[in-house]
């Protein structure tokens, strides 16, 4: 009798019910007001100051003549605007030192939870502080709340990396990035003369932060803990196991307790890794360098560029002023629909040509630009193409060095390194956030429309380097990614350590002790 030959048909149902089985209700749930509450806010913060600007001016003029009896001068009222806004990015790396002394005491989800108090004090201190005629309200405010995005941007991606099935990683990643974009849009949308940006409503622009803060604060206490995190430092087998269960939407969850059970006996007398541990451990150098690079570039593409020539450049297209901030958000949408598309595509054309293609097309982009703009008053149809290579840099972004830094930074480093390493991406992140605000203006002064070069070089050093040194991480285990840099580091990772000395104790003779356990006794003829 022949048996019957399995059906490509069949495979392709049985996958596609694999991939419907991988997004649970709960893991859905869980991406989505984890990032409402985080990922979001960022991105709302950096655009919702943009259009009170000229208020925000009034506003500080107006309580410097109350005190001091003068008007503000103009130097003064520069400085002060400016600290306003770099502030955010100090207060960001005040919070990425803060993400490893509160994780691991509260964990992922009650960290996210604890982070909201940042985010309702600054609230009010922004919202009141036309009322109290206290500008410094406003800074404080500016800087709780970058604070609140630098825990955020570091504990988020952390949680989403350690719910989610390694076969929609990536996927789930992209949801920081994509809540990231909606937020920009949220910021531009409600900073309208009509909605809320006008002179005597724009306090609300800042109030309206409460809203994804309470959605987080009355939805994430009813989903579980992170169970790599239970299971790692708390030791809660049983609580890790439910956790699992929940987020997968299976009762079966076997096999991913044991592949964490496995990691966990390997890791059984580690503690969690310091900063300065991390970067002298050389089995995880080229991780380190990787994420380093890949963070650098992720901010001083020259995205923040983009934003201060689009006024001029649809100016110079013919469009008049009052019409702008409406075109402008065109930017806002092409930004969230390249995102989705990264999530879409991310776990079928993997990291690797999202990252390289993106830095590699913000180059090609970049030069056309300089010199488009260069050009700009020799020919009627050249400002519209300028317009055209915006939204196209904009969407190179988004579609992969928008996010996928993120999902690097958990990919490439086991349990009890994720914390420092996360503090050493959110360190690389604010840092160069905050250079580029401080560093910008001059280069735009010195260089005019030629500083594109400078992002164009940039972006064209981040992929080569990506090209070159990168490993792909699709739907790999953090075993395999660390097996894929062990060669470059020329240190193995603790796994293969481990395997070859249990090989070595069976070629000698030697066998292993008996496990108490018939479960890590099967883990551990797995991992041989």
């Amino acid at each position: 009798m022949k048996l019957r030959e399995k059906d490509p048909a069949d495979n392709k149902e049985s996958d596609l019910e694999k991939k419907k089985l991988d997004w649970s209700c709960s893991l859905v749930v869980a991406s989505l007001v984890g990032a409402f509450g985080s990922s979001f806010l960022y991105g709302y913060n950096l655009s919702a100051v943009n259009a009170p600007t000229p208020y925000i001016k009034t506003f500080y003029n107006e309580s410097w003549e109350r005190r001091h009896g003068r008007r503000i001068d103009l130097d003064t009222l520069t400085l002060l605007w400016s600290v306003t806004v770099s502030v955010f990015a100090i207060g960001g790396l005040v919070g990425t030192f803060l993400v490893k002394l509160i994780g691991r005491v509260l964990g992922r989800k009650y960290t996210l939870l604890v982070n909201n108090g940042f985010a309702i004090s600054a609230t009010l201190l922004m919202a009141c502080s036309l009322q109290a005629g206290a500008f410094e309200m406003l800074i404080m405010g500016r800087f709780i709340m970058g604070v609140d995005g630098g825990i955020a941007l570091s504990v988020l991606p952390m949680y989403l990396n350690e719910i989610s099935p390694k076969e929609i990683r990536g996927s789930l990643g992209q949801v920081t990035a994509i809540f990231i974009c909606i937020g920009v849009f949220t910021g531009q949308l409600l900073g309208l003369p009509e909605l809320l940006g006008k002179e005597s409503t724009w306090p609300y622009l800042f109030g309206v932060i409460a809203v994804p803060v309470l959605v987080q604060l009355v939805s994430l206490p009813f989903l579980p803990e992170s169970p790599r995190y239970l299971i790692f430092e708390k030791h809660d087998q049983a609580g890790a196991e439910k956790a699992f269960q929940t987020f997968l939407g299976k009762e079966d969850i076997s096999r991913e307790v044991e592949e964490v059970l496995a990691e966990s006996r390997e890791r059984r007398n580690s503690r969690l890794v310091s900063v300065l541990e991390l970067l002298r451990s050389p089995s995880v150098r080229w991780q380190v360098i990787t994420v380093v690079i890949t963070m650098a570039c992720y901010q001083l593409c020259g995205l923040n560029a983009i934003w201060f020539y689009t006024n001029s450049i649809f100016g110079k297209a013919g469009i008049p002023p009052e019409k702008i901030p409406y075109i402008t958000l065109s930017t806002g949408g092409i930004e969230i629909l390249a995102a989705i598309f990264s999530g879409l595509v991310i776990e079928r054309m993997g990291r690797r040509p999202l990252l390289i293609g993106g830095f590699g097309l913000m180059t090609l982009f970049f030069g056309i630009l300089t010199v488009t703009l260069t050009l700009q008053d020799h020919a009627p149809w050249i400002p519209y193409l300028s317009i055209v290579c915006i939204l196209a840099i904009i969407a190179a972004f988004c579609s992969g060095p928008g996010g996928i830094p993120f999902i690097l930074t958990g990919e490439f480093f086991q349990q009890s390194q994720r914390p420092a390493a996360y503090t050493v991406a959110g360190t690389v992140n604010w840092l160069s956030n905050f250079a580029v605000g401080l560093v910008f203006p001059f280069i735009q002064k010195s260089l005019d429309t030629y500083c594109f070069l400078v992002f164009a070089t940039i972006c064209l050093t981040g992929a080569l380097y990506l090209y070159f040194f990168l490993p792909e991480t699709k739907n790999k285990t953090h075993a395999e990614i660390s097996q894929a840099f062990a060669k470059r580091n020329k240190a193995y990772p603790p796994e293969k350590k481990m395997d070859s000395a249990v090989t070595d104790d069976k070629t000698n003779g030697r066998s292993e002790p008996d496990s108490s356990s018939t479960l890590e006794n099967f883990v551990k003829k797995r991992i041989v």
